[in-house]
């Protein structure tokens, strides 16, 4: 889902007047910004990470279980250099089984928390030129290297040189990894066949 910062808003208060002396006001505003371009995210292999059948011998018994990561291409095109931000929205919200920051996969039996699934963007080159991922906790206010893409935080990229300020760019390219984990064995009632039901949305703001 594409979040795009073009905005119009405004407020309008609407008071009576009864007949006597007396005055009132009403305040209306529009606000926005209009961008000079747009960005679109895309994702190699369709956007998804296949693991395949597993069996419950797969599974550590009393230790989370680390799936083969999965890896898939980043491509975001601008139609002129854009200073963007990438965060997810965690469309299994509230099922991340062991780090709050990664995404969920679903539940066993409504009440068992399957796994989860965390993100990170390496390798980035923008326009050509290799550059560094970072990361703010604060809505935009710091910025710190980080290959984290998730909810939690805004991803953007910096040049080596100053790595705490957002650059813009046209187009980015990078890796995209999953790193999969489901939660130990003896926590989950595997009684029938289950899917791995991890869901993410990536947005762009720009």
């Amino acid at each position: 889902m594409d979040r795009r910062s073009l905005a119009l808003s405004g407020a309008l208060l609407l008071a009576f007047t009864p007949a006597v002396l007396a005055a009132s006001s009403a305040d209306l505003s529009v606000t926005g910004s209009i961008t000079p371009s747009a960005c679109a995210p895309t994702l190699s292999g369709g956007g998804i990470i296949d693991h395949g059948k597993l069996t419950s011998k797969n599974l550590a018994q009393t230790l989370p279980t680390r799936l083969p990561p999965g890896e898939m291409q980043l491509q975001v095109v601008c139609e002129g250099p854009t200073l963007f931000t990438l965060t997810t929205l965690d469309n299994r919200s509230g099922t991340s089984a062991v780090n709050p920051n990664y995404h969920g996969l679903g539940t066993v039996n409504e009440d068992q928390n399957l796994g989860s699934v965390g993100l990170g963007v390496f390798e980035p080159r923008a326009d050509n030129n290799p550059v560094i991922t970072i990361m703010s906790r604060d809505n935009g206010a710091n910025w710190a290297p980080s290959s984290y893409l998730g909810h939690s935080g805004l991803t953007a990229f910096a040049t080596a040189a100053d790595p705490r300020t957002p650059i813009p760019l046209q187009n980015l390219s990078a890796r995209l990894r999953a790193n999969t984990i489901i939660a130990p064995a003896k926590d989950l009632t595997l009684l029938d066949e289950l899917a791995i039901d991890g869901h993410v949305t990536l947005q762009i703001t720009y």
